[in-house]
Order: structure tokens, then C-alpha cells, then sequence
């Protein structure tokens, strides 16, 4: 990943992803957990959002995590390996990063 300012930028991540129905009661709960231990350890409080259909069962669900310094990323993965989310998705979880449109200083 190339930066066009220096690393300090604050970036905001937006992760999305799918799981089944029958496992959404599950994996809520681990992400609540593990955004609470994120919230404590880092300070960034997480949002836990879903698309309001559902497709062949599936649901489309996206954490965001705002105005976060960008080393936060590599603690969010770990965090994700750490609470066994991957168990319960399906697929692979695609990350975001947005900036704001302020020029670096």
C-alpha cells in the first residue's frame, strides 16, 4: 500500500463482508467482543452495520472503524484472527481506507 502523506494521516476503514443467515446470531457476538476489546486496548470504537436484504441466504454485514491511525489495521487483523471471525464468513473480508480531502500538512 503506497501513502501520499507521511503515516501519520488518520484513515478510516471500512471492512465488509458476508455470512449466513444461521450464522449471524454467532458472529455478532464475536465481533461485539472483539470491538469492545478494540475500544479498550486502542481506543477505536467500531460500528457493526448489515445491508437490510438478504441474498441466497447470505447477508452482507460491514464494520467501520473512523479516524483511526493507520497501524491500526494490522491490530484490527489480528484481532479478527485472535476471536475465530473468519469461522463464520464467507469469503474473504474486504477492507476500505479513506482519508479525508484535507491536503497534507
Amino acid at each position: 500500500m503506497r501513502w501520499t502523506c507521511d503515516d501519520e494521516r488518520m484513515i478510516d476503514l471500512f471492512i465488509y463482508y458476508r455470512v449466513q443467515d444461521a450464522d449471524a446470531a454467532s458472529l455478532q457476538t464475536l465481533v461485539n467482543a472483539m470491538q469492545t476489546g478494540l475500544a479498550q486496548q486502542h481506543g477505536v470504537t467500531g460500528q457493526l452495520k448489515r445491508r437490510p436484504e438478504t441474498s441466497d441466504d447470505l447477508q452482507t454485514w460491514m464494520e467501520i472503524y473512523p479516524a483511526t491511525q493507520h497501524v491500526f489495521a494490522g491490530a484490527l487483523e489480528l484481532a479478527v484472527q485472535q476471536a475465530g471471525l473468519m469461522a463464520l464468513i464467507v469469503g474473504v473480508r474486504h477492507t476500505e481506507i479513506f482519508t479525508d480531502l484535507t491536503p497534507c500538512a
